[in-house]
């Protein structure tokens, strides 16, 4: 089996690894001209964690991230709201991390050209549109400089992000994303490490304002220092800022106001912004949940398929798991179209599920009632919020990270070899076409 990869980010660079263990040949491509290691922090759930460590990569992301211990919510003022365990210290087999996403696409991509071959993952080449026969996928790409080019596959998989041509093709007339009136600051600066150095802090609803703080660098903590990845949430009425471009420079004066005198748990919030290098500015999307992703011999993954709110280290973690139940629903069934069926109904409901809980925001509510009821500050968070209340904020957490600490501990793995045998037809051989030959060599 052949397949063809829409996009070298997270998703589509984990969907090679798995599909080469399945014995799934399989060519990356990307409309970057270069593949560098660009953003900021990124969170990564346990569950995300396993599917890497279960791709032998465990060690190498060990050494580059933070295993992060705790969640704390904060008000402005740094008072104690709430805070629970993450990852290890919540009792999975596996971390919660907070990594740089750059250094984690650069160890995903070395992985690729390490097991695949060097040519394995092609910048510069945009894919264009396709054509689906009998057996297999004819997809039109342009290459660099604009060359026309053909390839040949058995599967292709959208995993190009939030503007997804692939997607775009499948789902024709969407528009563009869905924007909440939230516009996002992020950058990265270094400190001295706060709290533990392995804790994320986070401060504010987005009713009105928001901080978030987490270290992602073990390199910068074996230094004893601390690379702070900080995420600046603002609700503002600025039609500018709809358009969504990852790459969009802020502008440290747009958000510093919003943040002055904020000083939590050690951090400065106003001065980590001063100290950072670029600032990137986003405005908070998603997009409304598909009923359907794929059809026949094409199918989307990650961003391209459920894109949301940056809520509950979802975004990369979801692109994770689907790249491996990918892989494994195609080792299990017996042709290409009913592997990606398979894993369109493994996967689907599940996420679409935590868009919608993503969207709802559960826990800005409670957080709020904070900043209500106590905006001079507050002693004892039980003088506060009740009870209930409090339970409340730990539910809501529940579910946008779907704590189920028992159930992924005891889970069986997604590896191909623990994969059903399936019964499928006498194989065939697939010729590619001379422009897919010169994709394959170019």
């Amino acid at each position: 089996m052949r397949a063809l990869v829409v996009g070298a980010g997270i998703g589509g660079l984990t969907s090679a690894l798995s599909l080469h263990l399945a014995g799934i040949d399989a060519i990356v491509i990307d409309s970057a001209p270069d593949l560098r290691p660009v953003g900021v922090g990124i969170n990564m759930l346990p569950h995300a964690a396993r599917e890497l460590t279960e791709l032998g990569l465990g060690p190498a992301l060990a050494d580059i991230a933070i295993p992060t211990g705790e969640l704390v919510h904060l008000d402005r003022l740094g008072n104690r709201i709430w805070g629970e365990p993450r990852g290890l210290a919540c009792g999975y087999r596996w971390p919660q991390y907070s990594v740089h996403r750059g250094a984690l696409q650069a160890l995903l991509l070395r992985a690729v050209r390490d097991r695949l071959g060097p040519g394995a993952v092609r910048a510069g080449t945009a894919f264009r549109t396709l054509e689906q026969g009998t057996d297999d996928v004819r997809s039109t790409l342009a290459g660099p400089g604009g060359a026309s080019l053909e390839a040949d596959s058995d599967i292709v998989i959208g995993a190009d992000g939030l503007h997804s041509a692939v997607r775009a093709l499948l789902h024709p007339g969407e528009g563009r994303p869905l924007w909440n009136g939230v516009r996002m600051w992020r950058g990265v600066a270094e400190t001295e490490p706060f709290l533990d150095g392995q804790t994320m802090i986070m401060a504010g609803s987005n009713r009105a304002a928001k901080f978030v703080a987490y270290p992602i660098s073990r390199e910068a903590q074996r230094r004893n220092r601390s690379l702070v990845n900080w995420v600046a949430e603002v609700r503002v009425q600025d039609e500018a800022v709809q358009v969504p471009d990852w790459n969009r420079a802020g502008r440290l004066d747009d958000v510093l106001p919003h943040f002055a005198g904020w000083r939590l748990a050690g951090i400065d919030a106003g001065a980590l912004m001063a100290a950072s290098g670029p600032i990137l500015e986003y405005p908070m999307v998603d997009r409304d949940p598909l009923p359907g992703w794929g059809t026949g011999r094409v199918t989307l993954l990650g961003d391209a398929a459920h894109p949301m709110y940056p809520v509950g280290s979802n975004g990369a973690s979801q692109a994770i798991i689907d790249a491996r139940t990918l892989a494994y629903a195609l080792a299990s069934e017996a042709s290409p179209v009913a592997g990606l069926a398979a894993y369109e109904t493994a996967r689907r409901d599940v996420v679409n599920a935590i868009v919608l809980a993503n969207r709802a925001m559960p826990a800005d509510r409670v957080l709020h009632l904070v900043e209500q009821r106590a905006a001079a500050g507050f002693d004892r968070i039980e003088d506060v919020l009740s009870p209930g209340e409090l339970a409340e904020l730990a539910e809501a957490y529940r579910s946008t990270t779907g704590t189920d600490v028992a159930r992924l501990n005891s889970r069986s793995t997604l590896n191909p070899e623990s994969a059903p045998v399936p019964v499928r037809p006498t194989d065939r051989h697939i010729s590619s076409s001379p422009t897919a030959e010169r994709l394959t060599r170019q």
